[in-house]
């Protein structure tokens, strides 16, 4: 079975490294999404503006090219995609897409950006990724799993998920 997995979420909530273990798991590559902004988007938010639905359209495609270039051996990738339209735009790539959410607190996701280090993303960012975060709907094959288990933990359980469905 070939699985194209995005792991979302708003920043300090675990995407990258949760992707990394669910790929490994599932002996898939993984493509880091902060690595296809292109470089207005880094250069906006380091600069602590938040980016608007313009701002993601070559986002969302950069990253919906590699769901796209990896449809017939599946991939991991790591994306925010914190609206239904941005998944549905994505979709429009790969229609077997999965969504994975690490559900994570306020609080502890600004204890995590505050001791993030080397990061594009301000920790001031947090409020409007949360203002605009929609869950995803039960038509849209997400899985859901407790971000404050260890990571490893939370691949297990995902994998669990993924591999009885």
């Amino acid at each position: 079975m070939t699985f194209s997995i995005i792991v979302m979420g708003v920043s300090g909530c675990g995407k990258s490294t949760l992707g990394r273990l669910i790929a490994e798991g599932l002996s898939l590559p993984f493509v880091e999404g902060d690595d296809l902004h292109p470089p207005a988007n880094i250069q906006k938010m380091a600069e602590g503006q938040a980016l608007n639905d313009d701002d993601r359209v070559e986002f969302l495609r950069n990253i919906g090219e590699a769901l796209a270039s990896h449809a017939t051996s599946g991939v991991v990738v790591s994306c925010s995609a914190l609206k239904r339209q941005y998944r549905d735009t994505l979709r429009s790539y790969c229609h077997a897409v999965s969504f994975v959410l690490a559900d994570v607190s306020r609080e502890v996701l600004m204890a995590r950006l505050a001791a993030r280090k080397g990061h594009f993303m301000p920790a001031s960012l947090l409020e409007s990724q949360l203002a605009i975060l929609e869950r995803p709907d039960e038509d849209e094959r997400a899985f859901f799993v407790d971000g404050l288990l260890p990571p490893v933990e939370q691949a297990a359980r995902i994998l669990d998920q993924i591999r009885t469905t």
